[in-house]
Formats: C-alpha cells, structure tokens, sequence
C-alpha cells in the first residue's frame, strides 16, 4: 500500500466511521480541485467506489448507464487503516443511540416538561458514547496519560502503520469527536501527541 497524504487519510477515516461509509461531505478543508483530485487518487488506489446514489447521496458524477453515482469506502481502505468495520458498527450503533436520545431529552425540555426542563442544562450536550476497550477508547487513554504517546508507540501497541495512526488522529479523534489533540516535539522521543485535558 501505498503512503497516504493527510488529506487522503482524514477522507478514509471519516467515511469508515459512518454508517452509510459513504465518502461525502468531505470533511478535508480542501480549496479547489483538492477534493476532486484526492477523491481521484482514492478511487485508483480502489479505497473508494463508485455506487449508485440514493436520494439522500450526495452526487459525485452522473453516467450514461447507472444514473447519478456517489462515492463509499472499499474494504481495502479500513484494511489501509487498520480498522475492523465490526468495531466501527458497534460504536456507530452506540453514538446513535446516544444522538437520539439527547435529540428527545432537548425536544421534551423545549415543550416545557417539568423533570427535562430542570435537567436541560446537563443534559444539551451528551458526549459520544464509546465502547469500554475498543481500540479508539484504548487510543484516546494513551493520549490523555500526562506522558502522551508517539506515532511509533501507538503503532507498536496496535499494530497500525504510521500513516494510520495519523490518520485515526486526525480524522476519528480530531474531526469526528472534536478532541483537542496537540503535539510537540521531545528530543528522546521525537514528536508527542496528547489530548490537551
């Protein structure tokens, strides 16, 4: 396989944690004809496919034969980036569930019932549930420990390569949950991530 950019990695990783594993939005800030041109790559490296698009897709292309086309992830690309699809189900189910739950609490307090409307404060923001002991659980626990974690630990403890735990960095715990993870450069060690606290 070979290296992936930053940008190709965050597509990967945030199209493998949806549900739908489709690639749209992209959540790269991408200017121009990046999008176009990374999404390109992807497809001749086989990490994406063309599909058929549902009403609900996102349009990458129209063809003669198939109608509108939209882009989701092979399973080359969790395969790339050292994901089991299994876990990722898993945690999407639960993340959901959390999603919807506080979409009802917010709408009951809304309506003015007594015991949400006395709650709704705690309530407004329910963090994403995540599965005790999955990898991107034990992930984030190595990044919060004061010592924080390098590329090659990381690596070493879950038998990713580089380019994937950069990108498990940059698009599961930075994009999708919004973790505040920072890195500076230690002479022994080399460069350290940590989840700022």
């Amino acid at each position: 396989m070979a290296q992936l950019s930053d940008s190709q990695l965050v597509v990967l990783s945030a199209a493998c944690q949806r549900g739908d594993r489709c690639v749209f939005p992209v959540n790269a800030k991408l200017k121009g004809n990046a999008a176009g041109n990374v999404l390109k790559s992807l497809l001749k490296k086989k990490l994406i496919k063309e599909v058929r698009a549902t009403r609900d897709d996102t349009v990458w292309r129209h063809d003669k034969n198939h109608g509108k086309m939209t882009l989701r992830v092979t399973r080359a690309a969790f395969d790339a980036l050292g994901i089991d699809p299994k876990e990722i189900a898993a945690t999407a189910d639960e993340t959901e569930e959390a999603s919807s739950l506080a979409v009802h609490i917010n709408d009951l307090a809304a309506s003015g019932h007594p015991l949400a409307k006395a709650n709704a404060d705690s309530w407004n923001v329910l963090p994403a549930v995540r599965r005790a002991g999955s990898k991107q659980a034990q992930l984030i626990e190595m990044l919060k420990r004061p010592e924080g974690a390098t590329i090659e630990e990381i690596g070493k403890k879950f038998e990713w390569q580089p380019h994937t735990v950069r990108g498990a960095i940059a698009g599961a715990l930075k994009k999708k949950l919004g973790l505040d993870v920072q890195s500076e450069k230690i002479e022994e060690r080399g460069r350290v991530y940590r989840i700022a606290s």
